[in-house]
């Protein structure tokens, strides 16, 4: 039997090596032309927990993680008591029999696998068995060797060449215990039909690193928070090859301080967080919009408010990006809808707040950040970068400066425009004194408390939203657009959708995806035509009330058919699947 797609999960104790297991076995996938889409499930408590890593491995590219595990190596028994229902009744087992004690009647294929015994006694390296692992899980479905001969060297090469060899011995000795016993193992070989070589490896977090240094950021201040402080410690280490500058702030509040005062000053900035981190960043949030502020928020999402499940997924905080802050604070918010898409609505992002100088969200989730992805490489031929409008000394502000320096007219920082932009000054700047305030002002940035400022002023901040609608980020579309049936959804589902509505059209039945990526505000002119060329309409999203859903429907009222899940998962394609057939047979 040929496959074209593989699920591997590797489980155990976190810090027993089940995350550089499945680093290997990614990059060697990698090289070896397959696409590969990781998904993983760290615990939360800061040393020890139950860990797995999984990955998904395709001849083509796969949009979700994949709903049920082909091969599950299990490091520990409660690594085979969490995982092995999960796992295909035509799957294979891979485990230890000095850790594990599989259940009598399990219907997958077993192979007891000595991991301990080969490292400690037959390879004297006690701390190898997750590269014997890595030999054994290769040789399972089909990964050239030297694939990971020479990651190996590249890993350990500056440990010396002694390391290195320990290690190839202990991969080696991985693929040789296959060979002499598991003789059926091509039931689970994979043969990458198009290759994937030459594409990058990379989570949702790096791309959006990668896509912040593309669009010209020039500072990021942030706080470690689950699951967004891997695009600080990327940013830490690649923004300043570029000459910009990350850094830690003491809290929330700080950072997205330092976030504005790096605006105010003429970068490019911008800070990541999650939900509760988010909820702290609120009232200097209301700050950038009065004052007009461009600065890019990641909310990289996660479970349950307070601290939730913070390794967990859920769509939860659309209503706090889309809404939360005092009076009526404009914003615009962006979601990703694929690990590729993080790096293009980051420079999206970016442009957006810098050509509107307003704040702008971007909202992850944990799915979306965490997992890695085999994409192509971007191009930045395609990438345009915009820069916010400034204050010229020859004139495009209100006030005028000659040859000499000296003013001629008066710089209005707040002037009224058609599409609500004012030129903004930099500190310096001669002529371009002025003042940013949270409080309500006049076109000069000057204290006003009176009607007529407060109204035109809110007309001035908001018309910028109005007019960024018409320029939102193409929505990603999928399936058939004569179907009847709609899917509107956003985020990280999308991966999910497409694979339903692939599955859906072997059975006959056409389905019509639209996923906007402006989610505030709502792009009119992409909603309201699919909106009213479907006769049903699915909206499918993990959390509790419907949070798009019901965003839409105030906008767009109708009957609409809300699926949703909240238990810190993903949708399982052949689960949404069958919620949708169950919904067209009442509908249609």
């Amino acid at each position: 039997m040929t496959r074209n797609d593989l699920v591997i999960r590797v489980a155990g104790e976190a810090g027993e090596g089940i995350v550089s297991t499945g680093q290997l076995l990614t990059q060697a996938a990698l090289r070896g032309g397959f696409h590969v889409l990781t998904y993983s499930q760290p615990p939360s408590e800061i040393k020890g927990g139950h860990a797995f890593y999984q990955i998904r491995l395709n001849a083509y590219r796969s949009y979700s993680k994949g709903d049920s595990v082909d091969i599950l190596l299990a490091f520990n028994q409660e690594a085979y008591d969490r995982n092995a229902a999960e796992t295909k009744d035509d799957g294979l087992l891979v485990y230890d029999p000095s850790e594990v004690t599989p259940s009598a009647d399990s219907h997958f294929v077993q192979v007891e696998f000595p991991l301990n015994d080969i490292a400690k006694n037959q390879l004297k390296f006690p701390i190898a068995k997750n590269v014997v692992a890595v030999g054994a899980l290769a040789e399972l479905f089909g990964l050239p060797t030297k694939h990971l001969d020479s990651l190996i060297e590249e890993r350990w090469l500056r440990k010396g060449e002694a390391v290195v060899q320990k290690n190839l011995d202990a991969l080696r000795a991985g693929i040789d215990y296959v060979i002499a016993n598991v003789p059926q193992r091509e039931n689970f070989a994979l043969y990458p039909e198009k290759s994937h070589a030459g594409e990058i490896m990379v989570s949702g977090s790096e791309a959006i690193g990668l896509g912040a240094i593309a669009a010209g950021c020039g500072f990021m201040a942030g706080y470690p928070i689950t699951p967004a402080s891997d695009i600080k410690e990327f940013l830490e280490v690649h923004l300043p090859k570029t000459g910009g500058h990350a850094l830690q702030a003491e809290d929330e509040l700080a950072a997205i301080g330092m976030v504005l005062g790096a605006s105010f000053a003429g970068s490019k900035a911008m800070t990541a967080t999650s939900g509760p981190g988010f909820s702290l960043m609120i009232e200097m949030l209301g700050l950038a919009a009065m004052a007009e502020l461009p600065c890019v928020i990641v909310d990289a999402q996660r479970a349950g408010p307070s601290t939730g499940m913070p390794t967990r997924h859920e769509q939860g905080d659309l209503y706090q990006a889309a809404f939360a802050g005092h009076g009526e604070c404009p914003r615009i918010v962006l979601a990703p809808t694929s690990v590729r898409d993080c790096f293009y609505q980051t420079v999206n992002a970016f442009n957006l707040a810098e050509k509107y100088q307003t704040p702008v969200i971007l909202l992850g989730d944990t799915l979306l950040n965490v997992r890695s992805e085999s994409i192509p490489r971007p191009d930045l031929n395609e990438v345009a970068v915009i820069d916010r409008l400034l204050f010229s000394e020859n004139g495009n502000g209100v006030g005028v400066v000659d040859e000499g320096g000296s003013m001629n007219g008066e710089y209005h920082r707040y002037v009224l425009t058609e599409n609500g932009v004012s030129p903004m000054a930099v500190p310096g700047q001669a002529g371009g004194q002025y003042i940013a305030t949270g409080l309500e002002h006049n076109e000069e940035g000057l204290h006003r408390y009176d009607e007529a400022t407060h109204t035109i002023m809110t007309q001035k901040r908001f018309r910028k939203l109005e007019r960024a609608a018409l320029e939102a980020p193409e929505a990603d579309r999928f399936g058939d657009p004569s179907a009847e049936i709609g899917i509107l959804t956003w985020g990280s589902t999308v991966g999910s959708v497409i694979e339903v509505i692939r599955q859906a059209e072997e059975e006959g039945l056409k389905l019509d995806m639209l996923a906007p990526r402006m989610l505030m505000p709502l792009p009119d002119h992409e909603l309201r035509p699919f909106i009213e060329s479907k006769r049903v309409i699915i909206v499918p999203e993990v959390n509790y009330v419907g949070q798009f859903a019901n965003m839409v429907t105030s906008q767009y009222p109708r009957d609409y058919v809300r699926i949703n899940i909240f238990g810190g998962m993903p949708f399982r394609v052949d689960w949404l699947l069958e919620q949708i057939r169950e919904e067209v047979a009442q509908h249609v």
